[in-house]
């Protein structure tokens, strides 16, 4: 199943509006009822109006009705895995619980597993136990 996520990454990272920046991100989000979601960043000439491949993914699935996921994968074209800014990540936390699956790549195929609790061991929430 991974493979497959990140392939779908890989291909929809392609789509990424990014004329500022040439950093191109694709995410996918797989559903606990085993749906997936894709996103990719777009980018505005006003930075702050920026929205990465993760939210987007994220949005998506809310927008659909999704709000449990079990795995997050996220590809770039970087010299090592792509990692979720720190907005993208208080987005998860709204999501995801601690165990959520976070598959890091980048387009050579370097991939790193993590739990969300990992990559944001403490995130600012109203005491939802979701949140880690």
């Amino acid at each position: 199943m991974d493979d497959t996520l990140y392939e779908e990454a890989v291909k929809v990272r392609e789509n990424a509006y990014s004329p500022y920046s040439n950093f191109k991100v694709g995410a996918v989000l797989l559903s606990k009822s085993g749906i997936i979601f894709t996103g990719c960043n777009v980018e505005n000439s006003s930075y702050g109006l920026t929205s990465c491949a993760e939210r987007n993914a994220i949005f998506s699935a809310v927008t659909a009705g999704e709000q449990e996921f079990s795995k997050l994968v996220v590809v770039g074209d970087t010299e090592d895995v792509t990692v979720p800014c720190g907005a993208c990540l208080q987005v998860m936390a709204e999501f995801f619980d601690a165990e959520t699956e976070i598959l890091l790549a980048n387009t050579a195929g370097l991939k790193k597993t993590y739990k969300f609790s990992e990559l944001l061991p403490v995130s600012f929430n109203l005491g939802d136990d979701r949140n880690v």
